[in-house]
């Protein structure tokens, strides 16, 4: 098994509350992220695909096809965006960094298994002090 990474950026906005939540309350659980006027991030995206390398090509996985797929699905969608808005795949969930994560997981997972690789991880960073790592979820056979 061999692992190959693609790095893309993003800029957007987002507001991570609660709407049964009071103002005090958000303020309390989620701090300035809580914003009722929004706030934003310099987000940097990593793909992670896993395989074989393919005899005929030496790839894994075509990295310029892979930055085409997270570019058409993830950062057409989230670059210059309010996330909560106008992000279709993060409707009615809650616009943290996690779950951001997970969205993007469940956009490109299917769509890299149609070429023959395996998606690994989704890492996403949000600041330069925090970022989430999102493997997919394990099933036990």
């Amino acid at each position: 098994m061999i692992y190959i990474t693609r790095r893309e950026h993003f800029n957007a906005a987002h507001r991570v509350f609660r709407e049964d939540y009071t103002d005090e309350e958000n303020l309390r659980v989620f701090g300035k992220c809580s914003n009722p006027n929004w706030h934003g991030h310099n987000y940097v995206l990593y793909v992670t695909v896993a395989g074989s390398v393919d005899a005929a090509n030496g790839f894994v996985m075509d990295l310029k096809l892979l930055g085409e797929i997270i570019n058409l699905h993830i950062i057409e969608k989230l670059d210059h965006k309010n996330i909560n808005l106008e992000v279709d795949f993060m409707q009615g969930k809650l616009a943290s960094a996690e779950n951001i994560a997970i969205g993007i997981w469940n956009q490109l997972e299917p769509l890299i298994a149609q070429n023959n690789a395996k998606l690994h991880c989704v890492k996403l960073c949000e600041t330069e002090n925090n970022y989430v790592e999102y493997f997919g979820e394990h099933k036990n056979n």
